[in-house]
């Protein structure tokens, strides 16, 4: 099992590292929230669910569900609509893939483009969201189908410190916040001209 070091948490980072639907969920969160604080919704809906049940959380009524991720400390700013994303995630896990999260890179041998083409399919994952996923995969967690790299783009370039792929401690977590930072200051300098 590989150790993570994505929420400062060693249970959540725990869960992360030996739980593949834990890891999707957590990319899913990954958005208006520190970074760390999206990959620690997984522990939290473990703990009030008493695990993770793909199958259980695809099925359970949406309202009971969104009451689960609102509960103190919220998994999300936004519990409501990261609830259905959640459940959406499930759904399409069960239907698609039998509920076996890990089947989305190890079923049928695929290659990187495959794996991003599979992850691209998934409820609340774009093209950055699933090619972060594919490089945290190969940097992280052993996954290192054949062209991996190219297909994460720039957040498969080693030693980069772009993205959660990045993260392994609290200096590449300030590194990949510092890079972030400059890519938005960039990215408003040049929409001002």
């Amino acid at each position: 099992m590989p150790n993570l070091n994505l929420t400062g948490d060693p249970e959540a980072d725990a869960l992360l590292a030996s739980d593949p639907l834990a890891l999707l969920i957590g990319m899913l969160l990954d958005q208006q929230v520190p970074m760390e604080t999206a990959f620690a919704g997984p522990k939290k809906l473990a703990d009030r669910l008493g695990g993770l049940d793909v199958n259980r959380i695809a099925e359970l009524n949406p309202e009971e569900f969104a009451g689960v991720c609102s509960q103190t400390p919220a998994v999300h700013r936004f519990p409501g609509s990261m609830a259905a994303r959640i459940q959406s995630l499930c759904a399409f896990l069960v239907e698609n893939y039998d509920g076996d999260a890990e089947a989305l890179w190890t079923s049928g041998d695929p290659d990187g483009k495959e794996v991003l083409k599979r992850l691209k399919a998934l409820p609340g994952y774009g093209d950055q969201k699933a090619r972060i996923f594919l490089a945290l995969l190969g940097k992280q967690i052993g996954v290192e189908p054949k062209g991996w790299r190219e297909a994460a783009g720039d957040y498969g370039t080693d030693g980069c410190r772009r993205s959660i792929a990045d993260v392994v401690d609290d200096k590449s977590l300030h590194e990949v916040r510092e890079f972030k930072k400059s890519v938005k200051a960039a990215a408003k300098a040049a929409k001002g001209k």
